[in-house]
């Protein structure tokens, strides 16, 4: 060999080497970081284990120890999606697991296998992380809908299409799935395996009790199952045994992947195993589904009980005076601990966990909770305290966990006593009704687009940053107003005024009728003396604290006419002054109960939700309060007027409730506006003079401010952690890393 071949050599070798070595550098940089697993006698790894009434964790070495869970919900969607679309990207799952690792949790729940973006990215997540990954639970979708509709956990269709989506799962999770994409659910080439920093699987949804019932009933004859994995003890109901081999198949499905994971299924107090005299309402207590009937009988990673439980519903939370034993320090009680305690007592010899629980930063409320937890009518901060307080009571009382429900706001979902005011229902996405608590559950707020544009501080210096043609401006509407200023986003109207003097809300009010379709009322009361061409739908007051609110036209009020004497008849018929004067704007938050129909009997409850409170919007500012609405400074008036309380079904098409009469199913009609006329006067309270628009006493609704826009088919939105992060924080660093020994 000559000399310059024996260079030639050497050099490719050296090189050679390099590349070598640096593709095992590669290897070694890319592969996942160790974790201290349990290994069972058939090779099995385990990192989480139920023993007893206590979750444990391995922790290295032969040694197991009990630990707290600590977790958020997370949800598959962002504003102007449906879940079904799975828009989340890299960078969003990034961004919150972050957040939601510095928080102090120790887990995520998601409900339903997502795209295999958010598997890849938890994996890209826990590689900087060590031994002290993010974990997530995998929740399994049943298939919630056909259950409610044909009450048949055991029909054919129903019991392939839940296996469908166990195998789905379990290879997702595992990168072992490509599965074409489709409307409505999650697909792609899942590669990305995740299995190591799972905690647990979640199986099913909250289950109805009539369905319960009924399978119970048509199947009474049926075998407990028996499964190679898990399976239903003698006294197993035949529904019970039905999520025994679900459990069962999971198990055995993943076993092949040489993991194991303690299983459990979604469960809630509605099919819980006690017995509650307090409550009205038959279906509450008509089916129990009970843990301890299934059981482990080859698997070492073990098995818990999981429910979903509220301080509001069902109702017997604030009627059953059996819960009425620890008191709440207010001179009320805890029924929301004692239910705890109560639940636990039964669940003595498995854990347990609540993996949801929670209020809403809402203006809308739904539901009555003891000690003012109720589902909604919570500003931040409040939501904060309360979430904070049940995550001790939850703690306090052995649990082995906390999921709170949830990690951000989803404008998608319904309420009962707003869903049938919000039509059509496949552009709720579009759009953020604040009464519909539903949609603010989350501990980061999912703002409208202008949230951090318009800053509600009664200074308007804010509007004129805004783009040319987002607002629309009128000088002098009415005497003693001199500029009269209207833009919108995705959940509210903002209004701003330029007085001619500093507003002085002891000394005058500031009226602003509205009016979007040909009808309503004329403000006999409010506006003497003038008489207008239409009239109004809702009339804003602005005022003192406690007056200034939205009000609604006698003819137009959604409230009665759901309510009322044409529609559910649960409301007295109006006075002959509630006939003429514009009503406050209310929600139902109970419905009449009456045996034999129900156990008790119970008015109807119903509460003002147009109320508009007075504060800054300002999230940096010491007093900032997210139910804020309206402020004032000296000569300017600044308002944000949620949707709804203006008529609205869709703002993004322009579709308002109508006068048309209730369909046979109680139901409302829409019909299409072309914008807001706004009718704006000012009135003093000595002397009760008007100083409103028009002349000789008319007003033509045709010359006064009308606000218009165009429809909207996307969204802007703005996204910020609210105090309930912090707070959460702040408590989680108070616990212990472990439970003692």
């Amino acid at each position: 060999m000559t000399t310059l071949a024996r260079k030639r050599l050497i050099i490719l070798l050296v090189l050679g080497g390099i590349l070598i070595a640096g593709g095992i550098y590669l290897i070694i940089q890319n592969l996942p970081p160790s974790l201290a697993t349990f290994q069972t006698a058939d090779g099995a790894k385990i990192k989480f284990q139920t023993s007893g009434d206590r979750f444990m964790e391995y922790k290295g070495e032969g040694k197991w120890q009990e630990i707290f869970v600590k977790g958020v919900n997370l949800g598959a969607t962002v504003p102007g999606h449906f879940p079904g679309e799975f828009p989340i990207t890299e960078e969003d799952y990034l961004r919150w697991f972050k957040q939601i690792d510095d928080m102090g949790a120790n887990v995520i729940r998601i409900y339903t296998v997502h795209n295999p973006v958010f598997y890849t990215s938890l994996v890209k997540y826990n590689k900087e992380k060590g031994d002290d990954p993010l974990y997530f639970i995998q929740g399994i979708w049943s298939p919630e809908e056909q259950l409610i509709e044909l009450k048949d956990a055991y029909n054919p269709g129903i019991k392939e299409a839940f296996h469908k989506e166990i195998e789905k799962a379990v290879k997702a999770v595992y990168g072992d799935l490509k599965i074409p994409v489709q409307p409505g659910a999650s697909g792609g080439k899942y590669r990305a395996n995740a299995g190591r920093y799972l905690m647990a699987w979640h199986i099913g949804t909250e289950w109805d009790p009539e369905m319960v019932d009924n399978t119970n009933t048509q199947y009474a004859s049926i075998e407990p199952y028996r499964g190679k994995r898990f399976s239903a003890l003698d006294e197993a109901s035949p529904f019970e045994s039905w999520l025994a081999e679900l459990i069962d198949q999971t198990a055995e499905l993943e076993a092949g992947y040489g993991w194991q994971h303690p299983m459990t299924f979604t469960n809630w107090v509605t099919t819980d195993v006690l017995e509650h005299p307090g409550e009205p309402l038959f279906e509450e207590d008509l089916a129990s589904v009970d843990a301890t009937h299934i059981e482990p009988v080859d698997w070492e990673a073990g098995y818990f009980a999981a429910y979903h439980v509220y301080p509001y519903y069902p109702d017997f939370f604030h009627l059953d005076k059996t819960l009425e034993t620890i008191p709440d320090g207010k001179g009320g009680f805890n029924t929301y601990k004692a239910y705890l305690r109560q639940l636990k007592a039964y669940y003595k010899d498995i854990p347990i966990m609540v993996t949801e629980y929670g209020v809403p930063a809402s203006l809308g409320v739904s539901h009555i909770g003891p000690g003012g937890r109720n589902q909604g009518g919570h500003s931040d901060d409040e939501k904060a305290e309360i979430d904070v307080s049940l995550t001790k009571d939850i703690y306090d009382e052995g649990y082995s966990g906390a999921i709170l429900f949830m990690w951000q706001d989803e404008w998608f979902k319904k309420t009962w006593n707003t869903m049938r005011f919000e039509i059509p229902e496949d552009r709720r996405s579009y759009w953020l009704n604040v009464l519909t608590n539903e949609k603010l559950f989350g501990i980061v707020a999912m703002g409208p687009g202008k949230e951090e544009d318009i800053i509600i501080d009664g200074k308007l210096s804010d509007w004129d940053a805004l783009l040319e043609g987002e607002v629309k401006s009128w000088d002098k509407p009415a005497p003693g107003i001199e500029r009269f200023r209207v833009t919108h986003d995705e959940a509210y109207v903002y209004v701003g005024l330029t007085l001619s003097e500093d507003f002085d809300p002891k000394a005058r009010q500031i009226y602003l009728g509205t009016s979007t379709q040909p009808g309503g009322n004329e403000p006999v009361t409010e506006l003497p003396g003038i008489k207008l061409s239409d009239g109004l739908e809702n009339l804003v007051v602005i005022g003192q604290d406690d007056e200034t609110e939205v009000r609604t036209a006698p003819s137009y009020d959604f409230h009665r006419r759901l309510y009322g004497r044409y529609g559910h008849w649960m409301l007295e018929d109006p006075t002959e002054e509630e006939k003429v004067q514009f009503q406050p704007w209310k929600l139902a938050v109970s419905l009449t109960m009456s045996p034999p129909d129900t156990r008790l009997s119970q008015p109807f409850q119903d509460m003002t939700v147009g109320s508009l409170v007075r504060g800054t919007s300002d999230r940096k500012d010491e007093h900032f309060n997210s139910l804020t609405s309206w402020q004032y400074s000296g000569r300017e008036v600044e308002l944000r007027i949620p949707w709804m309380l203006l008529g609205f079904a869709d703002p993004s098409s322009l579709q308002v409730i109508d006068y048309g009469p209730l369909k046979k199913d109680r139901s409302f009609t829409t019909a299409q506006t072309d914008g807001i006329t706004f009718v704006p006067w000012i009135k003093d309270r000595q002397s009760q003079e008007v100083f409103g628009p028009g002349k000789d006493g008319a007003v033509n609704l045709a010359e006064q401010p009308k606000y218009t826009w165009s429809p909207w088919e996307t969204v802007k939105y703005t996204e910020n952690l609210k105090s309930g992060y912090y707070a959460l924080k702040k408590f989680y660093e108070s616990l212990p890393e472990h439970q003692p020994e």
